[in-house]
């Protein structure tokens, strides 16, 4: 970590910081705060606002966990967000993702960023991969969100050709964006000191979570 952690306890001085811990600390109950929690909490109305955003889009959403984490976990691979993939690889094995699926998230090349025949490549790729199709539309959505942040046409009309109605599509967006946030602050300021180590494989994480 870039910045020493901020105390695990509030000021007994701050009321509202008081009020703010204790709201973090019941989404991540029966958990301790977690790093980044510590670290965002150097502000606590930064913190509180975050907690907020973050709680709704992980505790009030309908779309699957499981394609939601699917998207997390290639925002991290994306950023080299090390701290990210660890926590969030497992939760999408966990939320019915198959470990060749989620290898195919960790390894697939971008479907976003390249020479055109690269992109064309990576389009034949992605098309030949284990995913299935509504994981490829998510995959594909996820790549351009977090790497040219333009959205093609297409990709777009592909979730809808998936089936994903209006509110999933916002809550997969949110989710996606949201989480590209998380990444950056988590690298930028090598919260959980995480920056320097390799992520875990899904070998490994599939053992974790007994898949």
């Amino acid at each position: 970590m870039r910045l020493p952690y901020a105390r695990s306890e509030p000021p007994s001085s701050d009321p509202d910081a008081a009020d703010i811990y204790s709201r973090i600390a019941a989404r991540r109950h029966p958990r301790p705060l977690i790093p980044l929690d510590l670290s965002l909490l150097h502000s606590p109305p930064v913190a509180d606002g975050w907690n907020s955003f973050l709680g709704a889009i992980r505790t009030r959403t309908i779309i699957d966990q499981g394609l939601l984490e699917l998207a997390v976990s290639r925002v991290a691979v994306l950023t080299q967000a090390v701290y990210e993939w660890n926590a969030h690889a497992p939760l999408a094995l966990k939320g019915g993702i198959r470990p060749e699926e989620l290898h195919a998230v960790r390894t697939l090349p971008s479907t976003a960023v390249g020479e055109t025949a690269e992109l064309a490549k990576a389009q034949e790729t992605l098309e030949q991969s284990p995913l299935t199709s509504r994981q490829k539309a998510i995959l594909q959505y996820t790549d351009e969100m977090t790497q040219t942040v333009k959205v093609r046409d297409q990709t777009f009309a592909r979730l809808q050709t998936e089936g994903f109605s209006d509110r999933e599509i916002v809550e997969l967006t949110t989710g996606i964006a949201g989480y590209n946030c998380v990444s950056r602050v988590l690298v930028a300021l090598d919260v959980g000191e995480n920056n320097a180590k390799e992520m875990k494989s899904v070998e490994e994480l599939a053992e974790l979570v007994g898949k």
